[in-house]
């Protein structure tokens, strides 16, 4: 992990991808998914997000109502949209970081990338994952960036302390900055925006 150029982490081409609508993966033809289904699947991400594990640790609970106030300020679409990203980060974060993390392995990690892949190819594993398929399908999110926080629970695994501070960022790449990835595409860029679309994503990373 030393000395890798953070070129190598193509964040570049992830940004390039997404501004350009070309970042999904996988079939063409968007899953057709009953209506009443995908009104469910979302409605289960919303519930997560409003009923996260260890509500007693402080910075959980301002986090949740930050959350909350800033989807207010979306649309309904990029709302669902949030609600499915953050639940899956937050249940690839609880492999290695929940209460069954004792269980974690190699294979867990590499089973939880195959879905994700799942997941973009349109063969959702259940209604959570259903969610974020539909809003890969709606939204030119890049595999990428969710495969690089995958990368990110798998270096939790290995090590908790980093002799430099070029490791330490590149964990903090993995674990956090790839949540900027996702979630700019969402939230969207003006057109009229004076600011760059390089600009916004520094900002988010």
């Amino acid at each position: 992990m030393n000395g890798i150029p953070f070129a190598d982490l193509q964040v570049q081409e992830i940004i390039e991808r997404q501004s350009k609508n070309l970042a999904r993966e996988g079939p063409r033809e968007k899953p057709q998914f009953h209506p009443k289904f995908l009104a469910e699947a979302y409605e289960r991400c919303r519930t997560f997000v409003q009923n996260m594990p260890r509500p007693s640790i402080q910075f959980v609970v301002k986090f949740k109502h930050c959350l909350d106030a800033g989807t207010l300020l979306m649309t309904k679409e990029r709302q669902k949209a949030t609600w499915a990203i953050y639940v899956w980060c937050r249940r690839t974060d609880e492999l290695v970081n929940g209460p069954n993390a004792g269980h974690m392995s190699s294979a867990v990690l590499n089973g939880w990338e195959d879905r994700l892949q799942d997941i973009f190819n349109g063969r959702p594993y259940d209604m959570l994952d259903a969610a974020l398929t539909d809003t890969v399908f709606k939204f030119p999110l890049d595999v990428k960036s969710f495969r690089d926080m995958i990368e990110g629970m798998r270096m939790d695994t290995g090590k908790c302390r980093y002799k430099n501070f070029q490791e330490l960022y590149l964990y903090c790449y993995y674990v956090a900055g790839t949540v900027g990835l996702m979630s700019v595409p969402v939230m969207g860029i003006a057109p009229e925006s004076p600011v760059s679309t390089q600009t916004i994503y520094n900002a988010a990373l």
